[in-house]
C-alpha cells in the first residue's frame, strides 16, 4: 500500500461501526464498489479490485489483497458482479443542445441510402400543414449506394409549399428546396457571403447546397424556437449522454442563452453530468471574454471559454487547404478573420479566457497555430491571468508535418474524435487524394510529440458513443472493420492511450486534472462501468460492451 493510502486507511480505521469486531477494519463510506476489475488510468496504481466513496470523492482504492469489512455501518455496498469500472468516461467536444434535438426532430442520421432519407424526409412532410418548415438533420452521404448529396428537384418533388431545410451530419452544410430559397431571397445574383458558398449548377443558378456561412442565409428565417423548447433539447442531451456513459460533456460551441437555461436545470436538479461550455463565436463571445469565466465551485456547469471557427468541413467541401480538392474546383475557404479574430485572441489571454479553434484543413490549422502564436508573443506571461492558456484546436484533422511539430512547441491542445476518421475514410481519399491522407487524423504522431490529445464524438455529428470512439482509436477501421491501406493504421494509439485521451488528457484540457480523470483517492468519483473489459477483450467485440452504470460525484446517474 502506498504511504498516502495508508494516510487515509489510518483515518478509517479509527472510526469503527457496530457490527465489526476488534480485529477487523470498518471502512466507513457511502458506496463501495465491490467484485471488479477497476481500470484506474493513474500510473502509480493501474489498477484495483474495489473502491469506497464517500460524498462525491474517491476515500479509498484498494485490492483484494488489502483487507477491510465494508458490509458494516451504513455503508451501500455495490456488487458489480464481475463488470468493469474505468474513470468517468468525457466527451471533450460535442454538441449538447443538438444531441437533444437529434433525439427529438427529425433525425436523418440512420438513413442508410438517399432514397430511404428522402421517405423519412416526405413521411414527416405530409404530416405538416402548407407553410410549416420541414427541417432535419443527419444526412450523410458517405456509404449510401448512391454516393451523392440530394438535389433540390428532390425535394421540391417533397413538397413545393412546404420550405425544406436538411442540414448535413457534418453541420457544414445545408440542402433546401425551392421555396425555401425564395423565402431567403438567395439567386443567381446572390453574392456568396464571408465564410461561405452559394452552390451553383452550370447555369450558375442556385442548387440548393449551401455551406458554411451561407447556410445562415436560410437557418435564419426559420421560425425561433421557444425558450421551451431550448430547454427540453438541452434537458433531453443532458440524459441521452448520461445514458450513452459519459461523465462530463464539454460543449463545443453555445450561445450565453443555452448556459443561462442549463443553469436553470441545474437549480430543479435535472442535471446527470458535468458540462463545460464555450461560448460560440458573435456577440456573446465577446461579451463573455469581457466578464468570464463562470466557474463552478461543484464542477457540474463551468464556462471558461469561448469556440472561434477557421474552416468548414471535408466532407461538403469547406475545409480551407493549400491545394484545391481532387474532386472539386475550391480549396475550401477561411471563415474567421484576423483583424476581427487577433483582439479577441489578446484580450483572451490576458482575461483568463480558453481558446478553442475549429480548424480541420491544413491551411486552416497553419493559420490558427499562426495566430495563436503571435497572441502569445504579444501577450507576456505577467499580463497573463492564465500563464499557461492551454488553448486548443478542435478537429485538427490535417495538419503538415512541420504544423504538428507546433502543436507540442506551442503547448496547444488536439480535440480529436476519433469517429471522424473511420467515418471519413469512405471518401476522403475521394476529396484529398491518397498523398494528403499521410497529414490526416495522426494522433500517434502527435501523442509521440508530447501533444495532449483529448477525445471527443463530436456528437450529433457522429453517433456519440463512448465504444465507438475508443474502438475507432485504437483500430482506424470502421464498425463492419473496412479499412483501405492508404489510410495509415500505423496512426492508432494503445489501448491506455485511448483510456487517456477520454479521462485523464480530456480533463487536462479543462484545468481538471488534479480533481478528476483518474480513480485516486481525494478526486471526484466519477465512473463508468462496463460490462466487458475493453481493455483486453478483441477489438470486434468492444461494441457488444454495454454500459452498465454512470457515476458522477458518487451517484449512480445511469444504471442498467
Amino acid at each position: 500500500m502506498k504511504r498516502s493510502e495508508l494516510k487515509v486507511f489510518a483515518v478509517l480505521i479509527t472510526t469503527l461501526f457496530l457490527g465489526c469486531s476488534q480485529d477487523e477494519i470498518c471502512i466507513d463510506s457511502d458506496l463501495v464498489l465491490v467484485n471488479t476489475k477497476v481500470y484506474t488510468a493513474n500510473p502509480a496504481q493501474p489498477e484495483a479490485d474495489f473502491i469506497a466513496i464517500e460524498g462525491d470523492k474517491f476515500i479509498f482504492v484498494g485490492t483484494n489483497s488489502e483487507e477491510g469489512n465494508f458490509n458494516c455501518g451504513n455503508n451501500r455496498v455495490l456488487d458489480l458482479d464481475n463488470s468493469f469500472v474505468y474513470p468517468g468516461f468525457i466527451d471533450a467536444h460535442a454538441h449538447l443542445k443538438g444531441i437533444g434535438y437529434r433525439e427529438i426532430d427529425l433525425n436523418l442520421q440512420g438513413a442508410d441510402s438517399l432514397k430511404s432519407m428522402l421517405t423519412q424526409v416526405k413521411i414527416h412532410s405530409n404530416k405538416q400543414l402548407p407553410g410549416d418548415w420541414i427541417v432535419g438533420r443527419g444526412w450523410i452521404e458517405k456509404k449510401w449506394p448512391e454516393a451523392r448529396f440530394p438535389t433540390l428537384q428532390e425535394l421540391d418533388e417533397i413538397s413545393k409549399d412546404k420550405p425544406i431545410a436538411l442540414e448535413r451530419a457534418d453541420g457544414h452544410a445545408i440542402i433546401v428546396n425551392t421555396l425555401a430559397l425564395q423565402l431567403a431571397g438567395i439567386d443567381q445574383n446572390t453574392p456568396d457571403p464571408i465564410g461561405g458558398k452559394i452552390d451553383k449548377d452550370k447555369n450558375g443558378r442556385p442548387n440548393g447546397v449551401l455551406i458554411d456561412k451561407a447556410s445562415l442565409l436560410v437557418e435564419s428565417i426559420i421560425p425561433k424556437r421557444t425558450a421551451l423548447e431550448e430547454k427540453n433539447a438541452l434537458k433531453e442531451g443532458l440524459y441521452r449522454t448520461a445514458r450513452m456513459g459519459w461523465t462530463q460533456l464539454q460543449d463545443a460551441g453555445s450561445p450565453l442563452s443555452d448556459f443561462n437555461l442549463l443553469r436553470e436545470l441545474k437549480e430543479e436538479g435535472s442535471f446527470p453530468i458535468r458540462i463545460q461550455m464555450y461560448i460560440s463565436d458573435g456577440r456573446d463571445a465577446l461579451k463573455f471574454i469581457d466578464n468570464g469565466p463562470y466557474l463552478d465551485p461543484n464542477h457540474m456547469l463551468t464556462a471558461r471559454g469561448v469556440k472561434l471557427y477557421a474552416d468548414g468541413a471535408i466532407g461538403s467541401r469547406g475545409a480551407a487547404f493549400f491545394k484545391k480538392y481532387d474532386d472539386y474546383e475550391t480549396k475550401g475557404f477561411l471563415i474567421f478573420q484576423k483583424e476581427e479574430t487577433m483582439p479577441k485572441l489578446i484580450k483572451a489571454l490576458v482575461n483568463g479566457i480558453q481558446i478553442q479553434t475549429h480548424a480541420i484543413g491544413d491551411l486552416a490549422n497553419k493559420v490558427t497555430l499562426d495566430w495563436y502564436e503571435e497572441a502569445f508573443n504579444n501577450v507576456s506571461n505577467a499580463n497573463r491571468m492564465i500563464t499557461e492558456p492551454r488553448w486548443r484546436i478542435e478537429h485538427s484533422q490535417n495538419i503538415l508535418p512541420e504544423d504538428q511539430k507546433r502543436f507540442a512547441d506551442l503547448k496547444v491542445i488536439a480535440s480529436m474524435q476519433p469517429s471522424h476518421a473511420i467515418g471519413d475514410l469512405h471518401f476522403a481519399h475521394k476529396r484529398l487524394g491518397i498523398e494528403r491522407l499521410e497529414n490526416a487524423y495522426t494522433w500517434r504522431n502527435l501523442i509521440d510529440l508530447g501533444v495532449v490529445v483529448a477525445g471527443g464524438s463530436d456528437a450529433p455529428v457522429e453517433i456519440g458513443d463512448p465504444r465507438i470512439e475508443f474502438k475507432a482509436a485504437i483500430g482506424r477501421k470502421d464498425l463492419d472493420g473496412f479499412y483501405e491501406d492508404y489510410w495509415n493504421l500505423e496512426q492508432t494509439v494503445s489501448r491506455e492511450e485511448a483510456l487517456y485521451m477520454f479521462t485523464k488528457w480530456a480533463s487536462y484540457s479543462v484545468f481538471e486534472e488534479d480533481i478528476k480523470g483518474t480513480i485516486e483517492v481525494g478526486k471526484l468519483a466519477d465512473l463508468t462501468i462496463f460490462s466487458k473489459d475493453l481493455m483486453t477483450i478483441p477489438e470486434e467485440e468492444i461494441m457488444s460492451s454495454e454500459v452498465v452504470m454512470t457515476v458522477v460525484g458518487g451517484q449512480v446517474k445511469y444504471s442498467k
